[in-house]
Order: C-alpha cells, then sequence, then structure tokens
C-alpha cells in the first residue's frame, strides 16, 4: 500500500481497488466496485485469504472498518489465525455462490487487525513449517504409510498445524497423528489433496511462460482426458501433454468447445476425393482456418494438396452424382486473410485523380472536367465531320493545343498560309 500511486487524501482513489499490494496474490478478484459508494455497508462478511490458495469467509460483526490488503486476526479452534483481507463489498455474493454459501450461513468473526504482537507470533509460526515438513515425511516413512506430505501450514498463534498430503488409496494415518503431536506439541489437522492442488500450492511457471494456473485463478479442477488433445489434432505425447503435476494439463480444456464447433462444419475424413487421375485421402486438417490437405497415399505424404473445406464438400457432392473434376483444388483461388496490415492498406487510396468532378457553370448547367488526353481524343471525331458542318464546340475548362493547324482548305477561307502557297 506504500507504493500505491492512486493514493489520494482518502488513502486511495478507488481504481486500485485498495489492495494494490495484492493484486499478484493467488487467486485474488479484482474487485471493480470498490468506488461505488456504499459498497461496503451492503454486507458485513469478507473474505480472508490465508497461506497460498486457502481462503474462508468471517463476519466482521465488530462493524471494523475493513479495504482490501489488511491484515486482520479471525476466529479459529482453537486459538486464532492471521490472514488477509482480499475481497469486501457486494462481490462477496458472487463469491460465496461458488463455494454454496448463503448469507444466512455460519461464519467465524474477525477479531480486529493483527497488532505487533500478533504478527511476530505469526512469523515464528512460519519459520517452523519447512523444518516441520521434512520431519513429518521422515515419521510418515518410518510408519510405512504410502502417502506424501506436501506441505505443512502453522496457524497465526503457532497452536495449531494443518498436514496437507497426497495419497492414491485410503490412508489409516492414526498412529501418524499420535506421533506428531508428540513430536511438535501441537494439535494435527490431516487433509488430503490431489496432485493439482499441490502444483497450486507450490506454484511454478508453465511451459507457456505464465504463472501456473492453478496457482493463480482455477478452484475447480474438471477432470482433463486424451479425447480433448485429439480434437485439437495435438500430438499424443505424455511427456508434452503433461504439467508439472504430471497430469494433463488443464488447458487443454480451455479451447476444446471452439475446436468442436469448428469441426462439425468438415467432412468426415473417411471419405475419399475421387479426381479422373488419382484417388485422394484425408492427410491433415487446419480447423480452425478451414482447410484440408489429401494426399494420394492412404499411410505417407504423397502429392499433397490443401483445398478449403467448400471446395472439399464440393468435390464430395459431385462424386456421389458420378463426376470427377480433373484436379483436386480445381480453378478456385483460394483467398486468405492477410494479417499485415500495411499489405491490406493502399498509400493511394486517397488519390482521386482518376476520376471525374461534376460542378455547375454560370447558367446552372453542369459541366464535366475531363483531363487533357481525354479532349485530344474527343476533337479529331468533331472535325472530321463528312458534312462538312461543324459541330458545336464542347466547353471545357482546358486550352487547346497552340500548335494545332485548321485544316479548312474547302471551305473557301483564305488565309495567310493559304496566299503563300499560291
Amino acid at each position: 500500500m506504500d507504493n500505491c500511486k492512486h493514493k489520494d487524501s482518502n488513502n486511495c482513489a478507488g481504481i486500485c481497488c485498495s489492495g494494490c499490494s495484492r493484486m499478484d496474490a493467488p487467486l485474488h478478484t479484482f474487485d471493480w466496485l470498490a468506488g461505488i459508494p456504499g459498497n461496503y455497508e451492503d454486507t458485513d462478511i469478507v473474505e480472508v485469504q490465508f497461506k497460498n490458495t486457502r481462503k474462508g469467509y468471517y463476519r466482521n460483526s465488530n462493524g471494523i472498518p475493513l479495504k482490501k490488503g489488511d491484515i486482520v486476526a479471525v476466529e479459529a479452534n482453537p486459538g486464532h489465525d492471521i490472514g488477509t483481507v482480499t475481497l469486501t463489498g457486494r462481490l462477496v455474493f458472487l463469491q460465496l455462490k461458488k463455494t454454496r454459501l448463503t448469507p444466512e450461513s455460519e461464519f467465524k468473526r474477525i477479531y480486529r487487525k493483527a497488532k505487533p504482537v500478533d504478527m511476530e507470533k505469526f512469523e515464528e509460526a512460519k519459520a517452523r513449517e519447512h523444518e516441520t515438513m521434512i520431519r513429518s515425511r521422515q515419521i510418515a516413512k518410518d510408519l510405512e504409510l504410502d502417502m506424501k506430505i506436501g506441505d505443512v501450514e502453522y496457524q497465526g498463534d503457532g497452536l495449531k498445524a494443518i498436514f496437507y498430503y497426497i495419497a492414491d488409496n485410503r490412508v489409516d494415518f492414526r498412529q501418524l497423528i499420535k506421533v506428531l503431536a508428540e513430536a511438535f506439541r501441537i494439535k494435527i489437522e490431516m487433509k488430503q489433496i490431489g496432485a493439482r492442488q499441490e502444483a497450486g500450492r507450490i506454484g511454478g511457471i508453465g511451459p507457456c511462460g505464465r504463472e501456473l494456473c492453478c496457482a493463480t485463478f482455477t478452484t475447480s479442477f474438471v477432470s482433463v482426458s486424451t479425447t480433448a488433445a485429439r480434437f485439437q489434432d495435438i500430438s499424443l505425447n505424455p511427456q508434452k501433454l503433461a504439467g508439472q503435476c504430471a497430469k494433463l494439463k488443464c488447458c487443454l480444456n480451455y479451447e476444446v468447445d471452439a475446436y468442436v464447433e469448428a469441426s462439425r462444419r468438415m467432412p468426415s475424413r473417411d471419405i475419399e476425393l475421387e479426381t479422373r487421375d488419382n484417388i485422394y485421402f484425408f492427410f491433415k486438417a487446419d480447423i480452425l482456418n478451414g482447410q484440408l490437405t489429401y494426399s494420394t497415399d492412404k499411410h505417407i505424404a504423397a502429392n499433397l494438396v490443401t483445398i478449403s473445406v467448400k471446395r472439399a464438400i464440393a468435390v464430395i457432392e459431385m462424386n456421389k452424382r458420378g463426376e470427377r473434376p480433373e484436379t483436386l483444388s480445381g480453378s478456385e483461388q483460394e483467398e486468405r486473410r492477410s494479417f499485415d496490415l500495411l499489405e491490406q492498406e493502399n498509400i493511394n487510396r486517397f488519390d482521386n485523380t482518376g476520376k471525374k468532378k461534376r460542378r455547375k457553370g454560370k447558367g446552372g448547367q453542369q459541366q464535366v472536367n475531363t483531363s487533357p488526353k481525354e479532349v485530344q481524343q474527343e476533337q479529331p471525331q468533331a472535325e472530321g465531320n463528312s458534312t462538312g458542318t461543324p459541330r458545336p464546340e464542347r466547353r471545357n475548362n482546358h486550352k487547346r493545343p497552340k500548335n494545332r493547324r485548321n485544316n479548312n482548305a474547302n471551305t473557301g477561307k483564305d488565309d495567310k498560309n493559304g496566299k503563300q502557297g499560291e
């Protein structure tokens, strides 16, 4: 909050949503209603986030003025816990629907804003988490339990710790709880998580160069299958399809609906296209661009021809009627949309030199302005009249050439050049 660029006399102008320091936190929610008057008076329920991706909802029964980014002490069993306010106001109702809660449900209370004494205890408990995790893994190994302890989270007052573990089968950890309670002198809570949830708690960078989706915004993990990869024509390589959790990447489900919708417009891949020379088999498809590639061999790439979906459907209809085109591509010219901004525009698009302009003359009649080339083409037709009667001159704004000779030898008029010739 100290580095906020949008502060005013009220400590925030609303554009930073009262929590600039928490905008990069995992699973953050952008409060776009923060600047609306009366937003915080509609509800006393507050969203509080703890270590990594764990969140909870608490009731501000004491009416403490809270904003996004405040560190508070909340009710726990036993003692109290320390967390950070991530959302207040009307948007809390929308977040409650995701967790299937209602404003009438029972919520634990917010005690107060965290004091320096509370923060000291919290830092001491947080410093013990890594050592506790390493030691608890060794204890589970000595008890020969088929489980993996992925993370340990201490409560804010240090009286309780949550052990997150991963196990494929059911585990009887009653003996483990007794040993851990005697070793650390705290209350033990065991919580089972999946491989994707463990990756979200640990965090990391994916192959796309961005932070993991499970560590930033994904809250519900939907099952992912290789069918999504088949719809998108992705190579079924386990090393490329698996994420850091050793499961299929969650992002395989993001665009599968668009690929399914686009593939419905394409013909079946089992249909063979017949021409007068060859029989073409399906080789590959560019689903989003709507292009199909066919080969003359069913197993290898031979004489590849790429056509549009429209052309493929037209060839199939011709084959049904017993007709065979000469070539698969035909005489069509594939028009591909250009993505180059400079290629789409013409630098001469504002020039109107070749167009005729009409304007009214003195008598109200419209006059046509033509170019000098058009005048030279029209004048010989006017003077070459076989009847000998001159046609009325056409008015224009261009002067006639000075070197033009007057061919009036048969009119009986004498000029200077004519006398000299006699």
